[in-house]
């Protein structure tokens, strides 16, 4: 971490009343920590937002039913497509009827966007969740 800069923050009283619950509820220690995480996250959408090429970290969540016909095929076939972005792939079965499978990705955010919306709109999946990213290196270059 570089050289740590103190601030003064002027807030309604409500609103850190209930930022406070909230922080105690997630097990922050300090106000600082929440606020260096929240600045984090800022900084990284606005990376993601402004540049599509921009190197991205990610995870793809998908929850679907593994007895929709050619669904798996369908998966295997789009996944081989996008393999330089693939790091690895968990499936689990959920329940009778569901599996999930978690995608962990890294690449261009473009092509990994395009390949979540390939996945999450095929028929047979319920739902479909793409997170993204930036390595640590990358949030304040």
């Amino acid at each position: 971490m570089g050289n740590l800069i103190r601030f003064g923050v002027s807030i309604e009283k409500d609103l850190l009343d209930n930022f406070d619950e909230l922080l105690a509820l997630r097990g922050y220690s300090t106000r600082s920590e929440a606020i260096r995480d929240l600045i984090r996250d800022t900084l990284i959408q606005h990376k993601i937002e402004l540049e599509e090429t921009v190197r991205v970290l990610g995870t793809l969540t998908l929850v679907y039913n593994h007895h929709a016909s050619n669904l798996i095929s369908e998966m295997a076939d789009i996944q081989h497509k996008h393999h330089e972005t693939i790091i690895s792939v968990m499936h689990a079965h959920v329940n009778h009827d569901d599996c999930m499978e978690v995608i962990a990705l890294s690449g261009d955010a473009r092509q990994i966007s395009v390949l979540a919306d390939a996945l999450v709109s095929l028929k047979g999946v319920k739902h479909g969740k793409l997170f993204l990213t930036l390595p640590s290196s990358d949030i304040t270059s």
